[in-house]
């Protein structure tokens, strides 16, 4: 009994002050974090429910062409200086339809068919930066579990390393100088394990944040380093930019700019209103004596203060503004295109670089070592070579993450959304 209440205990322990180590991670690919970023990111369920919203407006203004009837239900009581007071009922149906406003509801239309379409390209924007978000935080987390094996195989190395030194010491053949050289490198080699482990859970709730999750839990993604694109030929950006959802979007809302236009001009002409009601009223309920009429109603004001011409410059302001805008917009684009695409090569011919370096730094600490083992070159030639060794491979590693990033922004630049298939 006591047996199982020790081991009761320990399991008790272990799971309080290691939480995490009972649990298997979850291994996700690309497609899974890009599946999962569709149905719950936040910014982009925000940015779907802004064009919902541009869609009810648009179904709003539409309302206003249509017939509006309205039924209404009434009791008066009133009372005069020579009768005595008297009840009246009443309860009727009225219809109002709108004939002419100088086309100011089919230009409110147009401009919010505008809107709709307008929102629905800042809903491609914000898928694509969506994308870029997930995707570097997908590469920082590939990144890291790289770095993680990296850092303990350097550590393991660097063991190796003070363990031969510390032999040459005792031996009379390395003084204490080299000897305290390799166990600070051990340390330091040490404390990048450590490091990396840190970073690693940073990075598992970057790309938990990204895919839309509310918890935590141990994450592992799978892929690997390698370009889906090596195109190296220039593309013309000019004609990417046509299609960039950020640039479509402002097109979008200058044509509404300019319907609203329109619609603030149609203000000066009259509003023409067909009317019918019918219904019944007595001094009695229920009320027995029918009522009806039928009618055209002209309304147009005469003087309200300038409103009307202050609308009209107001509509022209915010149309100039959004041109303005677009062609900022457009200018801002093709720039951005020009630097991504070029960033992008320069970071894939880097990898090119810093894998012959690797590849060379390999090859001579391999061979140093063998020396050093034999006495043939000093243990101050041997670390150099040796730390060069380690920051080659962890060079290799961020050129190749870089790489990736700088594709990513290429892609980005393009307004790639979440679907974009690589």
């Amino acid at each position: 009994m006591q047996r199982r209440i020790i081991i009761f205990t320990i399991f008790f322990l272990f799971y309080c002050f290691f939480p995490n180590k009972g649990k298997t991670e979850e291994v996700l690919t690309w497609k899974d974090c890009v599946k999962e970023a569709q149905q719950n990111n936040p910014d982009l369920i925000s940015a779907h429910e802004v064009v919902n919203q541009s869609k009810a407006n648009k179904a709003i203004t539409i309302s206003d062409m249509l017939p509006q009837i309205s039924t209404e239900l009434s009791e008066r009581t009133s009372q005069s200086a020579i009768k005595s007071t008297t009840d009246t009922y009443s309860y009727g149906i009225t219809a109002q339809q709108l004939l002419f406003d100088g086309l100011k509801t089919p230009y409110n239309i147009a401009a919010a068919a505008k809107n709709v379409k307008s929102s629905q390209y800042d809903y491609e924007a914000a898928s694509s930066d969506i994308r870029l978000r997930l995707r570097t935080a997908f590469i920082g987390l590939l990144k890291t579990q790289e770095l993680l094996t990296i850092t303990e195989d350097i550590s393991i190395r660097r063991k190796q390393n003070a363990d031969l030194v510390q032999l040459l010491y005792q031996g009379g053949r390395e003084h204490r100088g080299s000897l305290l050289t390799a166990q600070a490198n051990l340390a330091q080699a040490e404390f990048d394990v450590a490091q990396a482990r840190r970073t690693l859970n940073v990075a598992q709730r970057q790309l938990s944040k990204e895919m839309g999750r509310t918890e935590l839990k141990p994450i592992r993604v799978t892929g690997d380093f390698e370009s889906s694109d090596s195109r190296r030929e220039r593309p013309s950006f000019e004609a990417l930019a046509i299609s960039n959802p950020s640039l479509e979007a402002l097109v979008a809302k200058k044509e509404a700019a300019k319907f609203s236009l329109k619609s603030a001009k149609a203000e000066f002409f009259p509003q023409v209103y067909a009317n019918a009601s019918a219904g019944r009223t007595s001094s009695d309920w229920p009320p027995d004596n029918n009522e009806w009429s039928v009618g055209v109603t002209l309304t147009f004001p005469l003087f309200e203060g300038g409103r009307r011409w202050a609308g009209i410059s107001k509509a022209r302001a915010v149309l100039n503004q959004i041109q303005a805008d677009e062609r900022s917009s457009r200018d801002g684009v093709i720039l951005t295109l020009d630097q991504s695409w070029t960033n992008w090569q320069d970071a894939m011919d880097t990898v090119t670089v810093q894998k012959n370096f690797l590849q060379a730094y390999e090859e001579r600490a391999k061979i140093a070592r063998a020396q050093y083992s034999n006495g043939l070159i000093s243990f101050d030639n041997w670390t150099i070579i040796e730390d060069d060794l380690v920051r080659a491979k962890k060079s290799f590693l961020d050129a190749q993450a870089s790489a990736l990033i700088a594709e990513a922004q290429w892609i980005q630049a393009q307004g790639g959304q979440l679907e974009y298939v690589e």
